[in-house]
């Protein structure tokens, strides 16, 4: 779903029209955007709503952390667009999240607290009009999940051993 076409506004005066669009028309240069920036931008807004534990379907998730152990294998921004997709045209742009949620927290209002802040971020960095935030939650994390995988067990194997 990410377009692979920048985008491209006209810029003219540091004053930003009501939408947050700056100024058109008057010649003095054009601004391009990426689609890679506004997928940034979204997953980075996304993350900052507490509640959401983690970006990406399983599959990516477990990609993305192989990826990671491995010795120069993971990327800085990888982790930062896991489970964003973006459609940006030249003065719009669509957003999709994968999310995994906290167990416990309303999913109706935290995919409401993301996708305001999503349309924010987006529309104040970029100047370009989010006309819809598609949230899909994944999964659920449980408190203690993923920390009973990484203990040490409590107590030492058995070596066959008797000390005294």
């Amino acid at each position: 779903m990410t377009s692979g076409t920048p985008t491209t506004t006209s810029t003219s005066t540091p004053a930003a029209t009501p939408t947050g669009r700056l100024a058109e028309g008057t010649g003095q240069g054009r601004t391009t955007i990426a689609p890679s920036v506004v997928q940034k931008i979204a997953g980075i807004a996304a993350r900052e709503v507490s509640g959401v534990y983690a970006m990406g379907s399983g599959a990516s998730r477990a990609f993305g952390a192989l990826r990671e152990r491995i010795p120069g294998g993971g990327t800085s921004g990888a982790s930062t667009v896991a489970g964003v997709a973006v459609e940006v045209g030249e003065k719009q742009a669509a957003i999709d999240l994968d999310v995994v949620v906290e167990y416990g927290v309303a999913i109706a209002d935290l995919a409401s607290a993301v996708r305001r802040n999503v349309i924010g971020a987006v529309e104040r960095m970029t100047g370009l009009e989010v006309i819809e935030v598609t949230i899909s939650v994944n999964d659920i994390h449980l408190a203690g999940e993923d920390d009973s995988r990484d203990e040490a067990p409590a107590t030492p194997a058995p070596t066959g051993r008797v000390v005294e």
